[in-house]
């Protein structure tokens, strides 16, 4: 038996736009959620993205720090050995200062002892002669020690003579030595062209020069930094 189709009542037509409108409903649903999902997913992937990034560049602004921090700290450290070490040499230079200052004094005292006095300037006039090795020599020494020195000058010459050596030597009077060169004499020949100085600062000066590294060790110890020594 065949079915004969009829039109759809208004009832039956509102019941199945109903059924599509809530299918409809339904995929939207369906859809909004698909792509609520994805849009979290999304999210949370950039998110993730992002707080890796800005953890990275935590760190790296960390380590930078860090990096500067220790830097300054070992500039600082060696701005202040630096500093230290300056004092150090700058103590210890005044130290030997000091010394070679109470030496000066100590040397100004020696003319008051006129016997040992002479003996002294006696042995450096004779080792002026020998450095010298010539047969006319000039002698000075201060105005105020005139008398001992040609008295040691002429004990000098009897000595150096004993030898076989020929020599004259002339005290100067009219061009004395200054005060500040503490006694002592200075030994000239050929026209004073050439010298020797023996006055007792000249002495102080030398022996200043050769005694200060074994004053030094005396005064402050080796260097831990030498690894030589003659």
């Amino acid at each position: 038996m065949s079915v004969v189709s009829r039109p759809l009542n208004d009832e039956e037509v509102y019941s199945e736009m109903n059924k599509m409108v809530a299918f409809i409903r339904q995929e939207a649903l369906e859809k909004a959620r698909e792509i609520k999902v994805k849009a979290d997913e999304e999210f949370n992937i950039e998110k993730a993205k992002l707080v890796r990034q800005e953890s990275i560049n935590v760190e790296e602004q960390f380590q930078r720090k860090v990096k500067q921090a220790e830097v300054k700290q070992r500039i600082l450290t060696s701005t202040l050995i630096n500093k230290s070490r300056l004092q150090v040499l700058q103590a210890r230079q005044e130290m030997l200062e000091t010394v070679f200052s109470d030496a000066q004094q100590a040397l100004a005292k020696v003319p008051e002892d006129k016997a040992k006095y002479q003996k002294m300037l006696v042995e450096l006039c004779v080792q002026a002669f020998v450095q010298l090795n010539d047969r006319r020599v000039n002698v000075r020494g201060r105005k105020a020690d005139l008398d001992v020195v040609k008295a040691a000058v002429e004990e000098a010459v009897m000595i150096y003579k004993k030898d076989g050596k020929d020599i004259t030597a002339t005290v100067v009077e009219d061009s004395p030595l200054p005060d500040s060169v503490l006694g002592g004499v200075r030994v000239s020949a050929l026209g004073d062209r050439i010298s020797v100085d023996n006055t007792l600062i000249a002495r102080l000066e030398l022996s200043s020069d050769r005694m200060l590294p074994q004053l030094r060790n005396t005064l402050f110890g080796q260097s831990p930094n030498r690894k030589f020594y003659n």
